[in-house]
């Protein structure tokens, strides 16, 4: 592992469905690759003063993309060497997002079956989009629709039931094929 991490001289960047893992695995991919993790979520929320809920509720969806948007770029542009970053579930969905990351970044997507997303999601209640009718309707409908943009990445790691260790060596065993 230790010359996997060496190898890498860009940010990691974990994209796929909320509740997939990318914050728990990119913590624990982080340590492995000794270096810093950043969500996404978190720096959008400390830029904007409010919580992800509350944008959406008092600025919409669209406001809510354009200011995830900025805040990756502002991520991947920091010269500070490598750093796993864990985005929103819709970020690589958005095509100026998508290239971004594409372009200065090793995007990973983290993928695992709707009962997983189901069963992960239902642990939080600050999901926007899970608000809006039946959770499992609404990640079935979303994964179809996110898909095309997921599968952009060059990486493809199921996330299943089993402990995170497990999905963090996958996804470095992607790394090093990638690289």
């Amino acid at each position: 592992m230790e010359a996997i991490a060496r190898r890498i001289d860009r940010p990691v960047v974990l994209v796929g469905m909320m509740g997939v893992g990318k914050s728990s695995v990119g913590k624990r991919l982080a340590a492995v690759l000794h270096c810093p993790f950043v969500d996404a979520d978190d720096e959008i929320e400390k830029s904007a003063q409010m919580t992800i809920p509350e944008i959406f509720e008092n600025f919409g969806e669209d406001y809510f993309r354009d200011g995830e948007r900025r805040v990756i770029a502002r991520l991947l542009d920091q010269d500070d060497g490598r750093k796993v970053i864990a985005t929103g579930g819709g970020a690589f969905c958005n095509a100026e997002t998508r290239a971004l990351i594409l372009e200065k970044a090793i995007a990973v997507w983290l993928d695992s079956d709707i009962d997983t997303l189901v069963e992960r999601t239902s642990r939080k209640n600050d999901r926007p989009l899970l608000k809006q009718g039946d959770p499992r309707e609404i990640l079935t409908r979303l994964r179809e629709e996110r898909r095309p943009a997921y599968s952009q990445a060059p990486i493809h790691v199921l996330s299943g039931q089993g402990p995170h260790s497990r999905t963090v060596a996958k996804i470095l065993r992607g790394i090093e094929k990638w690289l």
